[in-house]
């Protein structure tokens, strides 16, 4: 018996230690690299002044400041591994400023400062700024928010005695901005650019065997973006520890070449050093293992690498050259038609006995892509139509603090529409971000500016571009180099140097030159959106591999109904530019620019094929609010039908990226009284606007689709002309009203929507049947709809990590009796939560709305906007919590205390008489009968049960996590999920009973069971789904 009290007890214990974090626990001496997060434990505060007379250099906001430290000659020093000429290294200045900052010193007390957890941004609780623009401190290009400021986080850092002869790293994945970082009074370095990742030397200054202070000072300006920008340390921020002699910060570069089916040679550059002050002597391993597409774990090695023997010298930097051939390779491709496969590389570096000191990591793909004037982007051979949005780096009610479940939840939506490419505008992403690009087979467009000398806003990168354009961009590609899902660099978007020659022609040679450096195997662009071809501007087509064109591909207010606008106008311009370089790929960078916003309609409508929004055409000024048809974009966009059509006329064009795929935080054309964009093709919340299925039309063509606009609910307008538009994958399609026939219209070419435009206005409902040639094809059904008499929740998951990042999106619908979604509905819905959960934001998708994202952790309330909105929910502890009355038990607690009660209550009587015929049989067996004895073996045998049920539910509590539905959506038809969730919980469930039981099998007598029909536990009911 003591045996089972024991494995009881120690079997959750081994689990726990073998599955504590996301890399095995190692031995306390064991050589090697070791990486930590620190995104726990921070104190955060933000002030709107200048709190510490510190400044990075002056600017105009800050030109009033006297007595001022600039710290700028001590943070420059930070980028000098990204500057290759070596004498042109900055040297660190004597002295150590801000030192007499209390906020930098170890015994400053800052327990009244705010707890937070990073990823962190300090803007996104708000409040919104309701001013106008001319008169509130943040207008709606930046969102509204509270973005600018000082912000100072701290943190105590514990480094082992264990650790003095490691060289120890801090990583700041991105920090909105100037960042500057004291650790022990001391300052370190910095980087000014906040969309950069960088890393910091703490050794010199680190206190072993004791705690250590880390203070970081950020900086935001007013006007220092377009967009929203967020602020604070709005990104991971990671602990490296590894030995003198390591691999380099991103020091692998896999580069494939010569790639078939059949074979692929892969090439290998390794950065490797050596802090210590003597020669060190390493043998290097490489070996490449398969990846799995669906989990990304390791699979069985592919191929290794021939072993080397490399010296390097005294605080020394080497790099080693290596080729391999890799029969029958997996390779990396877009779905629907390839498959994302990936590889990883594990670097291994032996010192001269044998022993492991560093071990690294490198997720790689294999995959050929080729770039033509006349047929477009090849990948594998097979031409891609590029079918892409811009994103910016927000990621809605969020705010621009990076959360992974969160960015993969838009690339779900995405994939849904039909999206296969990303253009990530204006700014390198989240390294996290383009982990999912990799596993999910999207292209990526990745992009590093936005602005160079010329500026776009008073306090944007034009300020720091003399002196970090260098390190920027060599840091964004020697950082993203290894993503196989990266077909392109940018080196600009929409820069004001496009038509200044000589302005132009230095800077853009400039950074052709730095960015092939780094990655010779990818080409060079930079969006253009006013640059012409030939002899009619500056050469920037003549510099570039690809030709990314902003609107100009589609042309630019040279329809009638833009007549009325202002700017620039030009004709279709793919023509001229495929005519001046017929050998380079074009695509069109941005397009569109349509606005809406989602549920609203305004009458009449254009009878044309897009026009600008305004007052009288798809817009309301007083409500901030653009119509829904579709067809109204910025002064400078056009619909989505006239982009089609012009592609569609100039076949060689590659593809296009729309602007935009989400609504984002900021940039609210054509009402900047908003606080958020109407350009996406999905609202802010996620929610799909009608435009989504004109696109999944097109770029979905095999998917069985129609979809009507708009909704059906107009009191008011009976008998009053209502036009009706249907988008669908088919090539005709019959319209009902209340059952009679509105007509049969046929897709001819150039033509991408079905419009009935005479339909009147009658109660009942709408009922559209498609057809691809000749034979039914889809459906679609838009009724009148009754008064509100429910609400319907609905989470994205089954279940989440209890771990205070994972995610559950749910979404609020208002419903009638029917259980149809009220269009028009828009009550004031108050959400609360019980127990552990936490409402991190709610977001109805209106640009308009300026309540605040989040108001507290456990009630929200937020009008609905077109009868439905959505929340996040998190959790930190592993229990249920309930959202209107509806439970998420993400592990078995309901099933332990079940079992528990099994063991200590239902059992009963045959319990109890069962061991106490157990106690006396061995007593008589062992000839000595005395009450004590029985006390003691009941007493036993009741504490095994016990560790056995406690150590059985931490178990299964692992278990259900690791299981979610989740990591099964591919695998299972979506009919399936709720099913397949309800048996994965049961079984887990089952599993723990018959764990618990196990004490008692174990003692059956002659292999006999002691207990005969006993009652199982059932599933709790009540989980989300």
């Amino acid at each position: 018996m003591f045996f089972f009290t024991i494995c009881g007890l120690l079997l959750p214990a081994l689990i726990y230690q073998v599955n504590a974090s996301p890399h095995n626990a190692q031995p306390k001496h064991r050589l090697g690299r070791e990486r930590i997060n620190l995104n726990s434990d921070w104190k955060f505060r933000r002030w709107e002044e200048n709190p510490d007379g510190l400044i990075y250099d002056y600017r105009q906001d800050l030109k009033n400041l006297t007595d001022v430290s600039i710290l700028k000659p001590w943070i420059l020093p930070s980028g000098n591994d990204f500057i290759k000429d070596n004498s042109k290294h900055y040297q660190r200045p004597e002295g150590n400023p801000g030192s007499n900052v209390t906020f930098v010193q170890n015994d400053f007390d800052d327990q009244c400062w705010t707890s937070v957890t990073l990823p962190h941004d300090w803007a996104i609780a708000g409040p919104f700024y309701a001013e106008p623009d001319g008169e509130a401190i943040v207008g709606g290009g930046m969102g509204r928010l509270p973005v600018f400021g000082v912000g100072w986080y701290r943190r105590k850092l514990h480094i082992s005695n264990d650790d003095k002869n490691k060289q120890i790293q801090l990583e700041l994945g991105g920090a909105m901005s100037y960042a500057m970082v004291w650790l022990n009074g001391k300052l370190i370095g910095g980087w000014p650019y906040p969309y950069n990742s960088f890393q910091l030397d703490l050794t010199p200054h680190l206190q072993f065997g004791q705690d250590n202070q880390i203070a970081i000072r950020l900086d935001n300006p007013v006007d220092s973006a377009r967009w929203y920008p967020g602020g604070g340390l709005y990104r991971d921020v990671w602990l490296t520890k590894t030995e003198h002699t390591h691999v380099n910060q991103w020091g692998t570069r896999f580069t494939t070449r010569d790639v078939s089916n059949d074979s692929a040679v892969i090439d290998l550059q390794l950065s490797l050093g050596n802090t210590a002050d003597y020669t060190s002597k390493v043998s290097v391993v490489t070996e490449i293992y398969r990846s799995n597409t669906v989990t990304g774990q390791q699979g069985r090695m592919a191929a290794s690498f021939p072993a080397t023997t490399v010296e390097i010298e005294a605080n020394d930097k080497i790099s080693i050259n290596q080729t391999l051939l890799l029969s029958s390779p997996q390779l990396w491709g877009p779905p629907p038609t390839q498959t994302p496969n990936t590889y990883i590389g594990v670097t291994r570096l032996l010192n001269e006995t044998g022993i492991q000191v560093d071990t690294y990591e490198t997720r790689f793909g294999i995959r050929k892509f080729e770039y033509t004037g006349d047929d477009g982007l090849r990948v594998n051979g097979e031409r891609v139509r590029v079918q892409g949005v811009n994103e910016h780096h927000d990621l809605g009610a969020l705010g621009a603090a990076f959360n992974v479940r969160a960015a993969e939840r838009k690339l779900e939506i995405l994939r849904e529409l039909g999206v296969n490419a990303i253009r990530m505008a204006h700014n390198p992403p989240a390294s996290e971000l383009l982990d999912l690009t990799d596993k999910m087979g999207f292209l990526v467009f990745d992009e590093v500016f936005d602005s160079w000398e010329r500026n776009k806003t008073a306090n944007d990168f034009h300020l720091i571009f003399s002196d970090w354009h260098e390190q920027d961009l060599r840091a964004m590609i020697r950082r993203d180099a290894n993503h196989p899902s990266i077909m392109v660099w940018s080196i600009g978007n929409e820069v004001g140097e496009q038509n200044y020659t000589q302005e132009l022609t230095e800077i853009a040679t400039t950074l052709y030159a730095i960015a092939h450096d780094e990655d010779p195997t990818r080409p060079v662009t930079a969006s253009m959106n006013f640059a012409q071809p030939g002899n009619n501007g500056a050469p920037f087509p003549d510099i570039l591999d690809v030709l990314s064109i902003n609107y100009q591909g589609e042309g630019i207010r040279d329809t009638p109904n833009y007549a009325v606008t202002k700017g620039i106008t030009t004709k279709p311009a793919y023509p001229l530019f495929h005519e001046d370089q017929p050998d380079k790929l074009i695509w069109t960078s941005e397009s569109a620019s349509t606005v809406s916003t989602r549920g609203t309609y305004f009458f009449p409508v254009t009878d044309d094929g897009g026009a600008p929004v305004n007052d009288s055409s798809g817009g309301n000024t007083t409500l901030a609010q653009v119509s829904a048809y579709e067809l109204y974009s910025a002064n400078f966009g056009s619909s989505p039908d006239k982009v089609f059509a012009t592609q569609d006329q100039n076949p060689y064009v590659g593809g296009e990226f729309v602007w935009t795929g989400f609504d984002y935080i900021g940039e609210p054309t054509p009402y900047y009284t908003s606080r958020s964009s109407y350009s996406g093709i999905i609202d802010l919340a996620g929610f799909k606007k009608d435009r989504f299925f004109l696109y999944q039309a097109r770029w979905r063509p095999d998917l069985p689709m129609v979809h009507i606009l708009p909704h059906w609910n107009w009191a008011g307008r009976e008998g009053q002309v209502t036009p009706v538009h249907v988008f669908t994958s088919g090539d005709e399609a019959e319209l009902f009203l209340n059952n009679k026939s509105m007509g049969r219209q046929l897709l001819i070419q150039y033509k991408y929507r079905l419009r009935w435009d005479n339909i009147t206005y009658e109660p009942g409902e709408l009922h559209v049947v498609s057809y691809k040639a000749g034979k039914f094809w889809a459906e679609a059904t838009v009724r009148t709809t009754g008064p509100a008499v429910s609400l319907r929740l609905t989470a994205d998951r089954q279940s989440i990590s209890a771990d205070g990042v994972d995610l559950s999106y749910i979404t609020a619908d208002v419903l009638d009796s029917q259980g149809s979604v009220i269009p028009t509905a828009n009550p004031k819905i108050e959400f609360s939560v019980s127990g552990s959960g936490e409402i991190i934001a709610t977001d109805n998708g209106d640009p308009a709305d300026l309540v605040a994202f989040t108001s507290g952790a456990h009630i929200n309330n937020r009008h609905m906007e077109a009868g439905s909105r959505i929340f996040a929910l998190s959790t930190q502890r592993l229990e249920m919590f309930q959202a209107l009355q509806r439970y998420d038990a993400p592990v078995p607690l309901i099933p332990a205390a079940m079992a528990l009660c099994y063991f200590l209550i239902s059992g009963g009587e045959a319990f109890w008489t069962n061991a106490l015929q157990r106690c006396q049989a061995l007593d008589k067996k062992t000839g000595i009968v005395t009450k004590i004895d029985c006390i003691k073996k009941i007493a036993d045998y009741i504490l095994a049960a016990v560790a056995t049920c406690f150590g059985a539910y931490l178990i299964t509590a692992y278990l259900r996590n690791r299981t979610s539905l989740s990591d099964h959506k591919q695998k299972y038809p979506r009919g399936n999920n709720r099913v397949l969730s309800l048996l994965k919980i049961t079984f887990w469930d089952l599993l723990m009973l018959a764990l618990m039981c196990y004490p008692e099998i174990g003692h059956t007598k002659n292999g006999e069971a002691n207990r005969a029909n006993q009652p199982v536990a059932e599933s709790p009911k009540g989980y989300l789904s």
